[in-house]
């Protein structure tokens, strides 16, 4: 019986030693605190080097880029968009992901894994607000807000009245 009990201990203390005890894989994200007596930090951007990314709550995407009525786009078709900022204005591209609260998570990480595979270095995750729905429902597109809310009007070049 002594020899089984030390063959069991060895194979233990084997096991134990060469196992390799992996860590966790996260994504490291900045977020802002969350004091609201402190003013939120703000960027000037130049409004064409602004794309806004638009997860939908069916997990669909739209995009614009500065203040231009979103257009559709397709999952195939984000990284194409994505390099071709990059291309045109290089590191001082700014991405600015919407993402609606009944979007997947999962649809969040993929959008983040694109702009990482692209090198896409400044973005911004936001809330998806009822502006943003109204965006969308003068565009055409079909939005699961309440009917009724306020449509942005847009001048000939695209560009917001206001």
């Amino acid at each position: 019986m002594t020899p089984m009990v030390d063959i069991a201990f060895l194979l233990l203390i084997f096991f134990m030693v060469t196992t390799v005890f992996r860590l966790p894989q996260a994504m490291e994200m900045l977020l802002p605190e969350n004091d609201p007596d402190k003013p939120a930090p703000t960027a000037k951007v130049f409004e064409k080097k602004l794309l806004t990314v638009l997860v939908l709550d069916n997990d669909s995407l739209a995009y614009n880029i500065g203040n231009d009525p979103p257009r559709p786009l397709l999952w195939d078709s984000l990284r194409s968009v994505l390099q071709e900022r990059k291309e045109m204005y290089g590191d001082s591209v700014v991405v600015l992901a919407k993402i609606h609260r009944r979007a997947r998570y999962s649809a969040m990480v993929n959008v983040v894994d694109e702009f990482n595979v692209v090198g896409i270095t400044r973005f911004s995750i936001d809330r998806f607000t009822t502006w943003e729905d109204s965006l969308l429902r003068a565009a055409g597109f079909r939005t699961s807000g309440p009917a009724g809310l306020p449509e942005p009007i847009f001048a000939e070049g695209g560009e917001e009245e206001g």
